[in-house]
């Protein structure tokens, strides 16, 4: 008893103990780890930014191939690793092996073309004769090319005023395109083991941008996740995968038709098929150049075998591939092509499209919402009945 009532008369003289209040943090944790985030991310940026044109063609091929790779992932009864190896080996077999060693003969002639335009340099370049017998405008061209080229260095004078660079730089240029043969080599190889793992591991990266899409756009991403696989698909098959057709199709018949250097104007004739009109252009232009040569016959197969090919893809392959016609606009298809050459390189001739399409469909969708919400703001009309 004397014990708790020394105990009790103790806890009444202890005076209470005041804990200060927390100090609040100057910067918050949610602040911290945002801005930690994006440090990380622009590091990443600026450390792996020379692999970023193969990461997003590998991602390309990957969205725009993800039809196919489901069904032949079924068919091989299901799995990771076989599927993606076996899809890895067909893109590599009808898509990326093509498209190299045509560039590669391209690359031979266009050489050809060099060395000549140094000759002509050189001594000067008489008017061709199939110039001379292009009908009604003949003359007149041929009048100008003995004016500016004839002479020797009027070639030069010719490009300088064009491109700026002289002609001695440009074949020096050309000739050492070889030696960027290597860092193609390590961009294509990149390219190869980034879809490698787009295919084995794409549920899970979709699952995972599905997350992050619906905390960092949580009204708008369920919309937007699938218009960009369906721009992407669509744009990629309905664009480049029949551009690059066309123009294998077209340097067919330029070779049967006995047209020089038929490999470069294909290859001429695919980059222009991604722009509208730029596919019967080209085979229109070199069936004028075939009867100026003295093969009328020739000119009038290949105009219509190229109307033909352009009547068949448009009503037949590109609905089915595509379910419709791609409706981009004339301007955002060269920016694209002209802005994906410039900073991407030889790849940016299908990634710029792609982008371009992805952009334009965002920004139509945008538009969408906003005519959507002021059509639900407009008061309606209120009806009174009698």
């Amino acid at each position: 008893m004397e014990n708790r009532a020394t105990k009790t008369r103790i806890a009444e003289n202890v005076e209470p103990v005041t804990v200060p209040p927390a100090r609040a943090p100057l910067v918050g944790y949610d602040s911290v780890a945002r801005w930690l985030l994006v440090f990380v991310l622009a590091a990443g940026v600026y450390f792996f930014h020379g692999f970023l044109v193969p990461v997003l063609a590998a991602l390309v091929i990957g969205f725009a191939s993800w039809p196919l790779y489901r069904r032949l992932r079924t068919a091989l009864g299901g799995g990771d690793t076989w599927p993606a190896s076996v899809a890895l080996v067909l893109v590599l077999s009808f898509l990326i092996v093509p498209i190299v060693l045509a560039s590669l003969y391209a690359t031979k002639e266009i050489r050809v073309w060099a060395a000549w335009v140094v000759d002509a340099n050189t001594v000067g370049a008489a008017v061709p004769l199939w110039i001379q017998d292009l009908p009604v405008i003949g003359s007149s061209v041929a009048e100008q090319w003995t004016r500016y080229l004839s002479h020797p260095g009027g070639v030069g004078e010719v490009v300088q005023a064009i491109s700026g660079s002289n002609v001695g730089n440009i074949y020096r240029g050309l000739l050492v395109v070889g030696t960027s043969t290597f860092q193609a080599f390590l961009t294509l190889l990149f390219l190869l083991i980034t879809l490698f793992f787009v295919y084995r591991d794409g549920d899970r990266l979709v699952a995972q941008l599905d997350r992050m899409g619906e905390r960092v756009l949580p009204e708008r991403w369920e919309r937007v996740s699938r218009i960009v696989p369906m721009t992407i698909s669509s744009t990629v098959m309905g664009m480049t995968i029949i551009a690059i057709g066309e123009g294998v199709v077209l340097g067919v018949a330029y070779w049967l038709a006995g047209v020089p250097s038929p490999v470069t104007l294909g290859i001429i004739t695919g980059v222009m098929a991604l722009i509208p009109g730029g596919a019967p252009l080209s085979f229109t232009l070199v069936s004028i150049y075939l009867v100026a040569a003295g093969a009328p016959i020739n000119a009038a197969a290949l105009f219509i075998w190229g109307s033909t090919e352009l009547f068949i893809v448009d009503k037949t392959l590109r609905p089915k591939l595509v379910g419709g016609p791609i409706k981009l606009p004339f301007l955002p298809t060269f920016f694209g092509l002209i802005g994906g050459v410039k900073t991407m390189g030889f790849l940016g001739l299908f990634l710029g499209p792609v982008l371009m399409a992805l952009l334009v469909s965002i920004w139509r969708e945008w538009l969408y919402d906003a005519q959507s919400d002021k059509a639900q703001a407009e008061p309606k009309p209120t009806i009174i009945t009698p």
